[in-house]
């Protein structure tokens, strides 16, 4: 049995941001509190016991005491026992912070990504003896590992996603294979498995490959529209300038995969497809997507 329990649906900054007064951070303080949420993570665990997380974002503190599977069982535990990046983006790392307070883990990377934590001395709270670094390569799969060496009952197949370098390192690191990952999770027992994906620049037929027939598939959802933030003034840049496609871009592109169920993961404070009732979250609904709420649970 495969479980998932997402943490957070959100891009940088979470909905509200705290300093942002477009039209959702407006709605998410006032009129609509269901718009509320943390940044995008998901946990896994073959056995509800043991979980993995995959990307540990800054609000995993808040996220963590929201999810009773996650909350120890004793004096000093944690359900926790590994983390599994898909880059290296503050959204992603900030989190690892929060779990420095010696329960022991596995912290899983690409080595560009690992390389990014080993330069930045804050990290080192993460006693190697306790959270030992693990370089994971692309197109290979690996069975993450409980704390006491046995086996998770997962497999997970990282491959190579377009993407970009981490924002607080482009001006001195060029985009390079490996700074964006998406991950093919399984259960070994079961065999069910599923896509996560949360950022991603551009459909590639190698990309498409690993989407293809998939039974649930979560999706980089950051904008609707490649230029939404520069039209709303909030951003000079791009999606595509900041390493995500469009949700009106990759609705058309993955329609015929044979994708059973599609959510969205990652989505911006800006998308309009965030708030009901709107004309973007009724194309994103006939479509076949879904825009998930933190805490939804799925069971594969």
């Amino acid at each position: 049995m495969l479980s998932i329990i997402v943490l957070g649906t959100a891009a940088g900054g979470g909905v509200p941001q705290w300093n942002c007064g477009c039209d959702n951070c407006r709605a998410a303080r006032t009129s609509h509190a269901e718009l509320r949420a943390t940044q995008a993570s998901i946990a896994v665990s073959a056995d509800h016991q043991h979980w993995f997380l995959i990307n540990a974002s800054p609000d995993l503190r808040q996220q963590l005491t929201a999810t009773p599977a996650l909350h120890p069982r004793a004096l000093r535990h944690s359900p926790i026992a590994g983390v599994i990046l898909s880059n290296g983006e503050v959204d992603a790392i900030a989190g690892l912070l929060t779990l420095r307070e010696g329960s022991p883990f596995t912290l899983y990377g690409h080595s560009r990504v690992l390389s990014l934590l080993a330069e930045n001395s804050i990290f080192n709270v993460l006693k190697p003896a306790l959270v030992p670094r693990v370089a994971i390569t692309p197109d290979t799969a690996f069975e993450p590992r409980l704390p006491d060496g046995s086996p998770s009952g997962l497999e997970i197949l990282p491959f190579i996603a377009p993407g970009k370098a981490a924002l607080f390192v482009e001006d001195t690191s060029a985009n390079a294979e490996g700074d964006t990952l998406g991950f093919v999770i399984r259960d070994r027992a079961s065999d069910e498995s599923f896509v996560f994906l949360a950022a991603c620049a551009a459909l590639t037929p190698e990309v498409e490959a690993y989407l293809r027939g998939a039974r649930l598939v979560f999706f980089d959802g950051t904008l609707f529209t490649d230029d939404e933030m520069i039209r709303q003034g909030l951003n000079h840049k791009t999606g595509q300038r900041m390493g995500h496609i469009a949700m009106s871009a990759a609705m058309p592109a993955l329609e015929n995969l044979g994708i059973e169920r599609k959510l969205f993961l990652h989505i911006n404070n800006s998308n309009p497809a965030l708030m009901p009732g709107s004309s973007e979250r009724q194309a994103v609904r006939q479509a076949g997507w879904q825009i998930p709420a933190d805490g939804m649970e799925i069971t594969l």
